[in-house]
């Protein structure tokens, strides 16, 4: 038995409520405790370690692999190089651009180049130092701002654009008597999430292999590994293992076809894990953008046009690039009416580190500039900044920049007066070094602390967009065992640490009226529930969990009204009880059921999207919209360039809250991502290379970090979601950041145009 197998079992009917009441999460206590089987705990008896080796170039031709020294390692139970691929070698997301191993030429640090099978991981990684790879160095493309030049080299053959979309609507060349402009840099973000990428490939009897693996998205990743074995998807099954946390780093391949490839070659179960740095050189990273903005305004600070270009760098690999061009550009000049728009957004390939999805998916990039764009304006007209927002900001029945109708709530303006009106923190305390920039480290008494407030609001899509058929499918089965009715609730859908399991444990309860929910574990032997990612899976799962149990709750009463002689119309379910149209008890679920068990499948699909004109970059690009606006707190050494986080508050639309203390929980989690990449968070890539690959020199905010939170949560349900949910867990991620930075900008008056922001540009030292 593997360790998530186990883990399943020990999680699934632990109690939970039902919608909109506060449930505990079944996997909880085993976090919190240490109990929890992660990915990086599967075992199995037979089974050898895998590796990895990386290329140490961002970008160099490949003469020769020799493996010769690595196979004569004791231990070593096979070393595969591209050759020994069966299927096709290549991978990825939106385009099989990517090699499973690089066979000619490697396009940034650390792509991977050879793998060793042993039976110690330290024997392992010796073997794989022994391969010896002749590298050809070449010049490497690492200036995204580059890349478009007519004498950059190409990073691929068919140049280095992946996507350019131009969105224009209105009156182009539109002049305005007010008029501000920017020019932001917003560096790149590491997902950070703390269980590095693992996984155990089983070898299976009928030739094909099982997979258990940390992931977002189980049958896309089933795709990409059949394609690369040569396998149909019947002999391919993954299962979805515990997952640390994921923020959309867990979308592509890691360890998947590495895994499974040296357990088809050995004949042995392997495990792959990666340590912190590999993690680093194993992941897509958020994009680092360029973004140029120039917004006009009448004097009173009403918007009459804007113009924009963003610039995303995809890194080496296309993965998600597209997409994120496409929510950097439809939503890119954030939650505001404007009627004449110019905009253009590309993403570009270099010899950079592969770029892909991460919480915000491209709105976050353009955040920090329209933000910072808003306040230049207020400032402009004499308008107060929360005020230039409201007045701007979009309404319920307005069209976005798309020409798409907001035909649910948008609630811009009230958000901004909420967190508005919620209490400041008191002055700073200059007699406790704990509560100043520095705390402890005793850097400043307070001398040169300036206090500053920022407001930041925005708004983000929910699910897939752009025409793609964006489904889940759900398996709801009820029987009734040793007396007791149980429902059983099967989907693919990934439980990353946002709650899923508990929701769908919330749904069952509520539309069949049953206790006892087991949520088995996430794999590819039910239909495909998409990706943990958009902030979709309550939306789209939930509304499949809905429909199925639906479908078995109609089927029981049809049996209980044919066993009771009576018309199926006003007969429910309540507990373990059939009750009529009185709420007289009829029958139990056990004298309906007998022996037998019901059980339904149904996918659900939210109302279609439509890919935008590729012109214009018009249409109804996106099936739905959250909004949340927060309000940040500094103190802020302006001498030494230190910030302090006083206060980070918010208010969010979530529609409904399924789970309130989870909904809470996200927006906390959601904020900390934010500020972390307003002050500290970055992967630094000098001329290709990852300078700090580790949790030493990549900055995360910790507990110590993270400010007093007041979080206010408005619940305007969607009359076209189930339950009239909202996505939760992006939108804190994108109007904290820039709601820090411009409290930072409040405090020291410095225009400040690039985050992470550094002691430096706070100084100017």
């Amino acid at each position: 038995m593997t360790a998530v197998e186990t883990d399943a079992r020990a999680t699934g009917r632990l109690g939970a409520g039902r919608v909109g009441e506060d449930a505990q999460r079944p996997d909880g206590t085993l976090k919190v405790t240490g109990e929890f089987a992660y990915a990086s705990d599967l075992w199995h008896d037979d089974m050898v370690w895998g590796v990895t080796l990386r290329s140490p170039h961002p970008h160099a031709r490949i003469r020769r692999i020799d493996v010769t020294e690595a196979l004569t390692v004791p231990g070593v139970t096979a070393v595969l190089t591209a050759d020994d691929v069966p299927g096709e070698n290549a991978f990825g997301l939106e385009h099989a651009d990517q090699p499973v191993l690089a066979a000619d030429v490697v396009r940034y640090e650390g792509e991977p180049v050879a793998l060793v099978a042993a039976d110690h991981p330290e024997t392992a990684r010796r073997a794989a130092a022994r391969i010896r790879v002749d590298y050809e160095v070449l010049p490497a493309l690492t200036d995204p701002r580059r890349a478009l030049d007519e004498d950059a080299p190409p990073v691929h053959p068919g140049g280095n654009l992946v996507r350019h979309l131009p969105l224009r609507r209105g009156e182009q060349g539109r002049t305005a008597p007010v008029v501000v402009s920017v020019d932001v840099e917003v560096g790149m973000q590491d997902q950070a999430f703390l269980g590095p990428e693992s996984g155990l490939a089983v070898p299976a009897e009928d030739g094909g292999v099982d997979l258990f693996v940390a992931t977002q998205w189980l049958h896309v990743d089933q795709r990409q590994i059949c394609l690369a074995l040569g396998m149909p998807p019947e002999k391919v099954r993954v299962t979805l293992a515990g997952v640390g946390g994921a923020f959309g780093g867990r979308e592509d391949l890691s360890v998947h076809v590495h895994a499974c490839l040296l357990a088809l070659r050995t004949g042995r179960p392997v495990k792959m894990s990666y340590g912190r740095e590999e993690s680093f050189y194993g992941h897509v990273h958020r994009h680092p953008a360029w973004l140029s903005y120039e917004f006009g305004a009448e004097p009173d600070g009403t918007l009459v046009y804007a113009r924009a270009t963003v610039l995303l760098d995809g890194g080496a690999y296309a993965s998600s690039t597209g997409a994120v061009v496409g929510n950097a550009g439809t939503l890119g000049l954030g939650p505001y009416r404007i009627p004449n728009v110019t905009v253009d957004a590309y993403g570009v390939f270099t010899n950079n580190p592969p770029c892909g999805a991460m919480r915000g998916f491209g709105c976050v990039q353009a955040a920090f500039a329209h933000e910072a764009l808003m306040d230049s304006l207020a400032d402009a007209v004499g308008v107060d900044r929360v005020e230039i927002r409201r007045r701007n900001g979009l309404r319920e029945g307005d069209r976005n920049i798309t020409g798409q109708v907001i035909d649910s709530a948008a609630p811009v303006a009230e958000l901004l007066d909420r967190v508005a009106a919620l209490p400041l923190p008191p002055p700073a305390d200059t007699s406790d070094i704990r509560a100043l920039p520095g705390a402890v480290g005793n850097t400043t008494h307070g001398e040169g602390v300036r206090r500053g407030i920022g407001y930041a609001v925005t708004y983000k899509n929910v699910g897939f967009s752009e025409g793609f058929d964006d489904y889940s499918t759900a398996r709801v089965r009820l029987q009734v065992t040793g007396g007791e009715a149980v429902a059983t609730v099967h989907t693919a859908a990934a439980e990353v640490g946002q709650g899923l399991v508990t929701v769908q444990q919330q749904i069952a309860r509520t539309e069949l009226g049953v206790q006892q929910v087991v949520v088995v574990p996430a794999d590819t032997s039910v239909g495909s529930a998409g990706s943990t990612s958009a902030s979709r899976q309550t939306y789209v799962t939930g509304g499949a969990v809905q429909a199925a149990c639906a479908a078995v709750r109609t089927a029981v009463l049809q049996r209980a009204a044919v066993a009771l002689d009576r018309p199926l119309t006003g007969l429910r379910l309540d507990g373990e009880e059939v009750v009529g149209p009185g709420g007289e008890v009829l029958t139990g679920l056990a004298d309906v059921l007998g022996d037998d068990a019901v059980e339904e499948t149904r996918e659900y699909r939210h109302r279609p999207t439509h890919a935008v004109d590729p012109e214009t970059g018009q249409g109804d690009a996106h099936v739905q919209f959250a909004f949340s606006a927060h309000r940040a707190v500094v103190d802020v050494d302006v001498e030494l360039g230190l910030v302090k986080v006083v206060a980070l508050d918010t208010a969010q639309d979530v529609g409904r809250a399924i789970n309130p203390d989870a909904v809470v929980g996200q927006i906390h989690g959601g904020s900390a991502q934010g500020m972390g990449l307003a002050l500290m968070e970055e992967v630094v890539v000098t001329d290709g290379h990852v300078r700090n690959p580790s949790f030493t020199d990549y900055l995360l905010p910790t507990i110590l970090d993270m400010p007093p939170m007041q979080v206010e949560v408005l619940e305007y349900a969607d009359p076209h979601a189930p339950y009239g949910v909202r996505g939760v867990g992006e939108p804190p991620t994108i109007s904290s950041g820039p709601a820090v930075a411009a409290a930072v900008r409040d405090a020291c008056g410095r225009p400040l145009r690039r985050v992470p922001i550094r002691p430096e540009h706070i100084t100017g030292v």
